[in-house]
This record gives structure tokens, sequence and C-alpha cells, in this order.
């Protein structure tokens, strides 16, 4: 068996996540929302009770659309406050909606999010050479100036470590150790 992250051998979604998704470089701006939104929720919780709350997040949020999801109105923040699938803290509800609106702008703005969101590292994946998941920092100058830059534009729920891990989610830095298969994989040019 090929060696993995130590992180991705806690459960079989984990597994799953790591050797499909997790660090792969993502340019759909559907996706690049959905992270956003899944990122922030994480706030305090594990990655790991998201992923598994994932399929929920997907029916309630409409497929992480971000036009759905910026018209959302008092009556679906209640049903979404009420839904047991998903994490019921409504400072990170109300941010989904914010977040939506001011992702939009930044569509219209920049052409895309993906264009926008890239630019941070230069349209191109950092590449890292960690030897010990311990080596992985919470947060690098990169996801500073993203944070900063996301809160100036009316994003919630993004500071520098929630950005950080948004990076490494959609692939904007390879965090994977140098042992671990996906290494190699994510590396190539």
């Amino acid at each position: 068996m090929a060696a993995k992250c130590v992180w991705a051998l806690a459960s079989a979604n984990e597994e799953r996540y790591h050797d499909s998704e997790w660090g792969e470089p993502l340019h759909d701006d559907r996706g690049l929302f959905e992270f956003l939104v899944l990122e922030g929720a994480q706030a305090g919780l594990s990655w790991r009770t998201i992923l598994d709350k994932r399929p929920a997040y997907r029916s309630a949020f409409d497929g992480f659309d971000p036009r759905a999801v910026a018209e959302y109105g008092p009556a679906k923040l209640e049903q979404l406050l009420a839904n047991p699938g998903i994490v019921r803290n409504r400072l990170k509800i109300q941010s989904a909606v914010a977040n939506a609106r001011a992702f939009l702008t930044v569509q219209q703005q920049f052409g895309s999010f993906d264009s926008y969101i890239w630019g941070f590292v230069d349209g191109r994946t950092l590449q890292n050479r960690w030897q010990t998941h311990a080596e992985i920092p919470a947060y690098s100058a990169e996801s500073e100036r993203m944070s900063k830059d996301l809160q100036k534009r009316g994003f919630k729920f993004v500071g520098r470590t929630i950005c950080y891990a948004y990076m490494q989610a959609v692939g904007m830095v390879n965090d994977h150790t140098v042992d671990c298969f996906r290494h190699a994989e994510l590396a190539r040019p």
C-alpha cells in the first residue's frame, strides 16, 4: 500500500477525500465556492465533521450555486438552522450568504472567482516539501494576504488559517508530505 498523509488514515471518508480530491488544483467557480462555505463551516470543528456532513450541505445549499445562496432570506436561514445535517451555527450560515454575494461581485470584477483567488499564488500551485505533518504551517504569507483581501471585499469566516486550509483543499499549495503518493502526483508540471 502506498504511503499517505497521516491525517488521511483517521477514517474511510477522509482517506477517499485525500486520495482523490485534497490538493488537486480546482479551477471551477462552483467548486471554489463550495470549499469557501465548507472551510468557513469548519472553523473550530474537525474537517472530518464537515466531510461527513458534505452531502447534506450540498443539498441544503442548492448544490453550492452562489446565485441561489445569495438570494437566501430569513425564511431560508431559519430552515437551515433547523437542518440537523449541517452545522447549525447562525453566524456561519449567515456568512455563507454574505460570501455568496461577495463571490458574485468578485466574479463580475475579475471575470471569474478562479482568476481572482489563484492570483494569490500567481496562478500555479506552490510546491512544498514537508517531511512530516508537524512541519505543515497553520497559515502562510499568501493566506494572510488572501484573508485580508477577502475581508476587505465583505467575506466572512476567512481568517488566515481558514484561508490556508482553503488553499490546501483547492490545490493552491501542495501540502502532501513528501512520502505520500499524492505529493509526487501533484508535483507534476
